[in-house]
């Protein structure tokens, strides 16, 4: 059984921005076969965060995320990172692509099963800077070895296939699948996600 509601967002979290001098006039690629769009539409959202160098052994960071439709919890990644990234903010980028990447796939299997998604989907994340950087033209990144998700994060965002916002650590969901919780924190973020 899926809760069918839709989550409730401070849209003033989400501020709209015109990226046509950066990546001009960017859409998202949406196949011309479709098959035609049936039922209610699905609003789909996205929580993102990192538990910085968590391996003690190698420092690499462990990624998590819970993608969302409605507020039913349909997909979860919980991965140790390929990299060893020496911030917090270079790891919380690189899980962002990652859920980036999630998140074009999945807009797209909905699609092609003809249910309809209303807006862009709606990415939490609880580093300030990383949102700072995804969601502002004027932001300059002077990480080279991160340019590839910065650019990846910010052409979704440019093309309107997502929003990223902040969400605070207390009540970010996808710190389930990163970190290690007391029980009592776990149990509020598993009330959100469970009957």
């Amino acid at each position: 059984m899926f809760d069918s509601t839709y989550i409730t967002f401070n849209e003033a979290a989400f501020t709209p921005v015109n990226w046509e001098q950066i990546y001009g006039d960017i859409e998202e690629e949406i196949p011309k076969n479709l098959p035609q769009a049936r039922g209610n539409p699905v609003q789909v959202s996205m929580f993102t965060d990192v538990a910085h160098a968590r391996d003690l052994i190698t420092r690499r960071s462990q990624t998590g995320i819970i993608l969302m439709h409605n507020s039913a919890p349909i997909l979860w990644h919980s991965k140790r990172q390929a990299t060893v990234e020496v911030s917090s903010f270079g790891s919380e980028f690189v899980a962002l692509r990652t859920g980036v990447e999630m998140n074009d796939s999945f807009r797209y299997k909905l699609r092609m099963m003809g249910i309809p998604i209303t807006g862009p989907t709606n990415i939490l994340c609880d580093n300030q800077y990383v949102v700072n950087n995804s969601t502002k033209p004027e932001s300059v990144l002077k990480k080279k070895h991160l340019s590839i998700c910065y650019h990846k994060v910010r052409e979704c965002c440019a093309k309107g296939a997502a929003r990223v916002a902040y969400e605070p650590t207390e009540t970010n969901l996808a710190d389930i699948c990163a970190k290690v919780l007391p029980r009592t924190t776990r149990k509020v973020l598993c009330g959100y996600l469970l009957y």
